[in-house]
């Protein structure tokens, strides 16, 4: 099922949004990392620089057969062999039961259907294992994105973190000026 208003931009504009590396470091990503799962993940903007990050394999998973070809152009072309591309329908990822450390959900939540996106990332995560999520703040003046009644708050996606099963305890928050928040947690 495709996300609704997911057209993204052409990657150069996308690309302006953020700074990838600079992202994965504020949130902690390390090398003490094993696998992840990126659903959605468009262009790559975030996989390649984890896949140069974390010690372990990479899915990225996306529906949109465009993108799954950019994507595996580019992981091509700077020779990174720890990436799995997996075209597929993000709310059943294909992935095993506890097979990933993290799970990344990067301007996704404002699906019809978040709770089963947070199942599906629930359902794949290894004990202990971290759901990433970044959204875009409830600005009108960000120049893209979802329409604003349709972004989840932070709030929203900490109670639907909760209910799904995610520890309050270990909720970290972070600020990614100029268009988007972010939050971790645990399983």
């Amino acid at each position: 099922m495709r996300i609704r208003e997911s057209d993204m931009p052409e990657e150069p504009e996308w690309s302006d949004f953020f700074d990838p590396v600079q992202v994965l470091k504020k949130i902690g990503l390390s090398n003490e990392v094993n696998d992840v799962a990126d659903f959605g993940c468009g262009y790559g903007t975030f996989t390649i620089p984890v896949a140069r990050i974390v010690s372990g394999t990479v899915y990225a998973i996306d529906i949109d057969y465009e993108r799954i070809k950019i994507i595996r152009q580019k992981i091509k072309d700077v020779e990174i062999n720890n990436v799995v591309i997996i075209e597929r329908d993000v709310f059943d990822s294909g992935l095993r039961c506890e097979s990933v450390d993290n799970v990344f959900l990067f301007n996704i939540l404002h699906t019809e259907h978040p709770l089963n996106l947070l199942k599906e990332a629930f359902r794949v995560l290894r004990k202990n294992g971290s759901v990433a999520i970044i959204n875009w703040n409830l600005d009108p003046k960000t120049p893209r994105g979802p329409p604003i009644e349709m972004r989840p708050s932070l709030e929203q996606c900490i109670k639907w973190c909760v209910k799904t099963g995610f520890s309050i305890k270990s909720k970290r928050v972070y600020d990614l000026k100029p268009y988007h928040f972010g939050l971790v947690m645990k399983k």
